[in-house]
């Protein structure tokens, strides 16, 4: 594949990114919906590649298109490679930028949001593991690590989904990440038009602390544009670009990070080669993004202990990052197979089905009864992300409490730097397919029902019964 090529796979995603920004701001159920152009782009590329146009072309009695699409094979090969590396990208800038807080203080912010997001993710491992042994693998034949997909699709999202293909493929399930996208599409979707059906529902029912029956989105909100009085800079100059470019600067930090969880990914390989690679492999099988978040982690470690001149700008990390996963959703979705969706057309449903009846359940059943204070702020963001991206859960978030009055935006943050390394990709995500291969999947269930039994006694018995001093006060913190 010649280099040119490569370039050019990479250009077109732009265009096609830019075309779906112009839908966004033209097409007025994609502004209702919030839905993001990256999703939209995806959708295009999807529609112009083998199993739409070229099933078309196929049925008017012509092959041209039958292969590629509209783009070559080499474009498309180069746009199923990229998820795997950006992914990698996005989880090493996860906390390059913020402080890293100590255990008490991450507890007392986001305790109740910790076991609330708990429960969320490990429910679905333990509904979908239930479907896999009850029905998944009996009835349709499916291999058992279909357990995992809603986990990975919804909590962990496109990015995730793109970034375990290697993981899918390694054994012998390549049709999982078609099925793992197809998820995470139906996930952020749904999260966003059901998390505005539950705001509304909110509203109405006086559920909501902050947000009244006449505060709706604007419509440059909707359409993605920011005011001209309300713009504020991308990012901050923290190093005079004469000396080092700061996007470059931030990138070689980013990098140094997929670096060193690289080198520790090698160096846990090469140990279980050592010592127990005989009797079981998982490291070989572990996929390189929740490792380069361990990296990250280290880089800031150092960069809070040496970097007296603040040079690190979280905003221009984030822009990173976004850049990163607006290119991995629209090279991955234009690379979905919809034939391997449409064969396990009735598993794929109850997978989504079942997931979606489970975070919409556990919003309107449990964050009630786990969170103490402001239950529907902070339970939509977390709704929100078990259903999506964490965009989803910030955007729900944002319409339930537009002034940031409430504390669910420090809670959620605080919860993400601990419940992230785990599960939404991390190492739990990551190790859960390789540990259902080789121990069967009733192990990894019983794990998971551990946990989501602990994490909801805690939310009930310990957060929840502070509900009610809490709950008295939120009037009075509303209006302030």
């Amino acid at each position: 594949m010649s280099p040119d090529t490569i370039g050019l796979a990479l250009l077109l995603l732009g265009v096609l990114l830019l075309v779906a920004k112009l839908v966004r701001v033209k097409w007025r159920l994609a502004q209702r919906l919030f839905i993001p152009s990256s999703i939209i782009g995806g959708a295009i590329a999807l529609i112009l590649g083998p199993d739409v146009l070229g099933a078309i072309a196929s049925w008017l009695g012509t092959d041209r298109f039958a292969d590629a699409g509209i783009f070559t094979a080499d474009i498309r090969e180069v746009w199923s490679t990229l998820p795997g590396m950006l992914i990698s990208v996005v989880f090493a800038g996860l906390f390059l930028g913020h402080r890293i807080p100590n255990v008490r203080e991450a507890g007392r912010m986001a305790g109740p949001q910790l076991m609330f997001g708990l429960t969320l993710a490990s429910g679905q491992y333990v509904i979908g593991l239930l479907l896999a042994l009850l029905v998944l693998v009996p009835v349709f034949g499916l291999p058992p690590l279909t357990g995992a997909l809603i986990e990975i699709g919804f909590e962990g999202g496109h990015g995730t989904a793109g970034g375990l293909g290697d993981t899918f493929t390694e054994f012998g399930f390549p049709e999982g990440q078609d099925l793992a996208l197809g998820m995470a599409t139906v996930g952020l979707l749904s999260g966003i038009i059901l998390g505005i059906v539950l705001i509304n529902w909110g509203v109405r029912r006086g559920k909501t602390a902050e947000l009244k029956a006449s505060a709706t989105p604007s419509v440059s909100e909707q359409m993605g544009i920011v005011e001209r009085e309300n713009r504020r800079s991308a990012a901050t100059l923290t190093v005079h670009p004469s000396s080092i470019e700061p996007l470059a600067m931030h990138f070689g930090l980013l990098a140094i990070a997929v670096i060193i969880g690289q080198l520790i990914l090698s160096g846990m390989q090469w140990v279980e080669q050592i010592f127990w690679a005989d009797t079981i492999e998982l490291f070989k099988y572990v996929p390189l993004f929740p490792i380069a978040m361990i990296g990250g982690i280290i880089v800031q470690t150092v960069i809070d202990r040496f970097d007296r001149h603040q040079v690190v700008d979280q905003l221009m990390i984030e822009r990173i990052q976004g850049f990163s996963l607006d290119m991995l959703i629209i090279s991955a979705l234009g690379t979905l197979s919809l034939q391997v969706l449409a064969a396990n057309f009735m598993p794929f449903l109850l997978l989504a089905v079942c997931g979606l009846a489970w975070s919409v359940g556990a919003f309107l059943l449990l964050a009630p009864r786990m969170l103490p204070d402001y239950w529907f702020e902070r339970g939509i963001g977390d709704f929100g992300q078990s259903m999506g991206v964490t965009a989803t859960g910030l955007i729900l978030m944002r319409i339930a409490d537009p002034e940031l009055r409430t504390p669910a935006y420090p809670a959620f943050g605080y919860k993400q730097l601990v419940l992230e390394p785990f599960f939404g990709g991390g190492l739990v995500t990551a190790a859960a397919i390789p540990l259902i291969v080789a121990f069967g999947p009733l192990p990894l269930l019983v794990v998971m029902a551990v946990v989501l039994a602990f994490s909801v006694a805690v939310g009930l018995l310990v957060f929840g019964r502070k509900r009610g001093a809490s709950a008295a006060s939120e009037p009075a913190a509303s209006t302030e």
